[in-house]
């Protein structure tokens, strides 16, 4: 397990508890203006994005400091955790909210909007778009909190579906821990969080429960599954025809399961593999 899933979930999958989604969380003044705030200046994300880049000009040690410090802050306040969609289901099926709104990500990074993100709630109204209520036009696509799509579970179940058929990858997302605020779907060219972790090695997004596994007994060496991954873990052997998962590379999120026709990948309990058990 986790780190998050000791402290927050009592040895189980954190995420999968319903105390990190009550309603006396959001309600906590010092959350509300954390998420208002982070949503009505999303130029902090460019900001902080192009702060990163800097990092690559000052010796190594000083980048390791400063990275390690953005994660310990990030822990604190906003991180993410990347989810199959099994477990995205379960989550829809206690909380009593989803929301789609627009994607912060994305408004930064292609100047428009693309609806990505999801907030969910325990709550029986909007929730956590009550907490964001006050936002400006800059960001929603209409006044007030007509960009704010309330959706039932099966409308929500369908658009993750989809949404792994785009290649997108599914990522809970706290807002002041423990409390979690929102399901977004990522990609590497999009996403200032996956961008963050992955390219510049300061991690705000942790990886899944579980790793991929390939069976090469199932596996017709067609590649669609390479198309998909977000993270370079699928490699191909041209002897062999096979598509093969390096696992210390693989973040469990399962989308290259949606491209395979033949049922040839699965994921399996990271803790299940020793080598990359504790690799986080």
């Amino acid at each position: 397990m986790c780190e998050f899933c000791v402290q927050h979930g009592e040895g189980k999958k954190w995420y999968l508890e319903a105390k990190n989604y009550a309603e006396d969380l959001l309600s906590d003044a010092r959350r509300r203006r954390f998420i208002s705030d982070f949503f009505k200046r999303p130029e902090h994300l460019a900001e902080e994005s192009a702060q990163l880049d800097s990092l690559r000009r000052l010796p190594a040690f000083v980048q390791r400091a400063i990275k390690g410090a953005v994660t310990r802050r990030m822990k604190k306040q906003h991180f993410g955790q990347v989810v199959p969609l099994e477990d995205v289901e379960e989550i829809f099926g206690f909380v009593n909210s989803i929301t789609r709104v627009p994607c912060i990500c994305r408004h930064v990074s292609l100047g428009r909007e693309a609806r990505y993100c999801y907030g969910i709630s325990l709550g029986t109204g909007t929730g956590f778009a009550d907490a964001v209520g006050d936002l400006d036009s800059s960001f929603l696509a209409g006044p007030d909190t007509s960009a704010f799509e309330q959706l039932s579970r099966e409308d929500a179940r369908n658009a993750f579906v989809e949404h792994e058929k785009e290649g997108l990858c599914h990522t809970v997302w706290t807002f002041v821990t423990p409390f979690i605020g929102g399901i977004c779907n990522c990609d590497r060219a999009d996403c200032m969080a996956m961008k963050a972790t992955v390219t510049h090695d300061a991690k705000v997004m942790f990886r899944a429960e579980y790793v991929a596994s390939a069976n090469p007994d199932l596996c017709t060496g067609c590649r669609s599954c390479m198309r998909v991954c977000q993270f370079g873990a699928l490699g191909y052997s041209v002897a062999n025809k096979k598509v093969s998962v390096d696992q210390t590379a693989c973040y469990g999120c399962g989308i290259c399961r949606s491209a395979c026709r033949h049922a040839a990948l699965s994921l399996m309990p990271r803790a299940e593999v020793s080598a990359v058990a504790t690799l986080w």
